[in-house]
């Protein structure tokens, strides 16, 4: 095991490095959440008040949305915050929570991020070749936000094998595990409805 150990050693510099990127792109990329808001308002507002709108601007709801989900999940997985089922996941011993782990980034994650990016950018090329633009009067061009698919995909793929590379390291004893000790979003929505029960009892 000699041999794997040397091989996950001269890896985890590029896991880090991946994570940085990741990171970095993800940060960026939750803020035009706001951006979002301030659309969809501005367009409400606009619709009812001035009885206008376009399509244009209804279109840059989505097509933000989209960037910041496809941009921002591979953060997520970073942060061990993808869905998962938090009770069941809880319950089992951290070997087995680390062997579904590396099933599910080799298995499933990985072939489908692979699948996606292949797929991704012939759809993406075609789109520019036709320029192709909305079936909507006044709408955004298409090709533009066809560009997502295979660029957060892409990125989800890098997190996917650094996440893999990390987990197997774990598990050898080579590094701590970036997760000891975190809570699930299921234990911290618990222990803040006990918190809110407890102030309210306080108060009574």
């Amino acid at each position: 095991m000699g041999g794997l150990d040397s091989l996950l050693k001269t890896l985890l510099p590029a896991t880090r490095f991946i994570d940085y990127v990741n990171t970095s792109i993800g940060r960026r990329a939750a803020w035009l959440i706001l951006l979002a808001v301030v659309v969809s308002a501005v367009n409400a507002v606009v619709r009812k008040v001035l009885d206008t709108s376009s399509n244009a601007w209804l279109e840059l709801q989505w097509v933000l949305y989209s960037f910041v989900f496809l941009m921002c999940s591979p953060w997520t997985l970073l942060n061990n915050e993808h869905v998962r089922i938090d009770i069941v996941n809880s319950m089992m011993p951290k070997r087995m929570r680390n062997i579904i782990d590396l099933i599910g980034h080799a298995f499933f994650l990985l072939p489908l991020c692979i699948i996606l990016v292949i797929t991704g950018i012939p759809f993406f090329l075609k789109s520019v070749a036709i320029n192709e633009q909305s079936f909507n009067t006044g709408g955004l061009p298409q090709w533009p936000s066809k560009s997502f698919i295979m660029i957060g995909f892409g990125l989800l793929l890098l997190q996917g094998i650094s996440e893999l590379v990390k987990r197997i390291a774990v598990m050898r004893g080579l590094i701590p595990d970036p997760h000891e000790g975190q809570k699930s979003s299921l234990e911290l929505e618990a222990e803040e409805v006990i918190g809110a029960i407890g102030n309210t009892t306080d108060e009574k």
